[in-house]
């Protein structure tokens, strides 16, 4: 009998803790994302604001799902090259996906400022996946950790490249990544899988 006991309330103590976990994770479904790619011949500039976020303030974990079909172009053209088997291939590799954690030790979140940190995790684009590690500012306040970025891909490192071999020269080797998500830590957020 005692024995049950025990067992039973391990259980229980490890049920708590997942429940807890969860609980902490807040989710968005309305970050944003925006490329910038300067040449010679043109700038091009997309956003996207249907990128799903979920970050996790007591651990640093912290996970973005990006739709690749909703990158918004000024040029009707530049979107239907974007998406095109030719370039990014959207069809058959419809979202990016980023998993990592906060360097180090991972700052309070639940004090009001500002927190530069460092993220390591994992980037899938275009069906390859890449170790990268960036620096991010979070910007707590008014019951909102607001998280932003700005880092550089090379997109031949993605295997995104003209397959007629010829050189780019509307499209620059490496493009400007600006990242800006907003997670409302007073608002509880349950069932989503990103």
């Amino acid at each position: 009998m005692k024995r049950i006991s025990i067992v039973l309330m391990a259980v229980v103590f490890i049920s708590t803790i997942a429940f807890k976990t969860e609980e902490e994770r807040i989710i968005t479904k309305t970050g944003h994302i925006s490329f910038y790619s300067h040449t010679i011949a043109e700038d091009i500039v997309a956003h996207n604001y249907k990128v799903m976020s979920a970050f996790t303030p007591s651990t640093g974990a912290i996970v973005f799902s990006v739709p690749m079909q909703s990158f918004e172009f000024k040029k009707a053209m530049m979107q239907k090259h974007y998406n095109s088997p030719k370039f990014l291939n959207t069809k058959a590799f419809p979202k990016a996906k980023f998993k990592g954690n906060i360097d180090g030790k991972v700052p309070d979140f639940s004090k009001d400022g500002k927190y530069e940190v460092s993220i390591t995790g994992h980037l899938t684009m275009h069906g390859v996946t890449k170790q990268i590690t960036q620096k991010g500012l979070f910007e707590v306040g008014g019951g909102v950790i607001k998280a932003t970025s700005k880092f550089d891909i090379v997109l031949a490192e993605y295997e995104v490249a003209f397959k007629s071999g010829k050189a780019a020269t509307n499209i620059a080797k490496e493009v400007a990544v600006t990242i800006d998500v907003s997670f409302k830590t007073n608002k509880k957020q349950e069932g989503q899988n990103l």
